[in-house]
Formats: C-alpha cells, sequence, structure tokens
C-alpha cells in the first residue's frame, strides 16, 4: 500500500469515515477497480494523482480512459468520488466533511450524530 493510501485511511477514520474496501474490481469484464469502494451502496473514492507532473490523470489518452471507466461506473449505478493528492496532503477539510455528510445522509454506515 502506497503513502498515499495510508493516509487516505487514516483520514477516513479521523473523519470518522468507516473503513472502506481497497481495491475494488467493479465491472464484469474490465480491469478496472476503485481505489476505495462502499460495495452494497456503491460508492466509490478514487485518487487522482499525478496531476501537476503531468501524470497519466492529465494526460489525454489517460484522461479519456479515466472518462470511459467513470462514465461505465456511473451507468452501473455507482457514485464516485474523485479527489486529488492536494485533498489528502493539503487541504482534507475541502473533501473529508463533505463525504462524510454524504455517507451519513445517503447510507446507513453512519449515526446521524456523527461527527
Amino acid at each position: 500500500m502506497s503513502d498515499l493510501e495510508l493516509k487516505l485511511d487514516f483520514l477516513l477514520g479521523v473523519y470518522g469515515i468507516p473503513p472502506m474496501e481497497k481495491e475494488h474490481r467493479f465491472h464484469a469484464t474490465r480491469r478496472w477497480r476503485f481505489d476505495r469502494a462502499y460495495i452494497e451502496q456503491k460508492i466509490a473514492v478514487e485518487v487522482e494523482g499525478g496531476i501537476w507532473s503531468k501524470g497519466r490523470h492529465s494526460r489525454g489518452k489517460g484522461f479519456s480512459e479515466d472518462c470511459t471507466k467513470y462514465n461505465n461506473a456511473a451507468a452501473l449505478g455507482w457514485t464516485v468520488f474523485r479527489i486529488t493528492t492536494e485533498h489528502i496532503d493539503k487541504d482534507p477539510d475541502s473533501f473529508f466533511p463533505m463525504f462524510a455528510a454524504f455517507i451519513r445522509e445517503n447510507t446507513d454506515l453512519l449515526e446521524n450524530n456523527a461527527p
């Protein structure tokens, strides 16, 4: 597991969000995986790395392939949250409280009085 994944899992816990399944393969015939997922609820988190360094997610081919993946996920009923390394390393308050609120309002994974 990468340092970024360890930080993601740590921050989920800090914000009171239950652990998520790691590297869930969501498609029957493609090898697509989500970084983290609640399988039954069809909620996923994808970390988009390398966006400032011309990484895979910000170059044409990689971006196009990501669109295909995310569109197929949506067609299968998945809600996918996309975050960057910046959300994890520099500004976790820009994502994790909103994500916790979404989980609280749309699932039974969090109590209504959880943070």
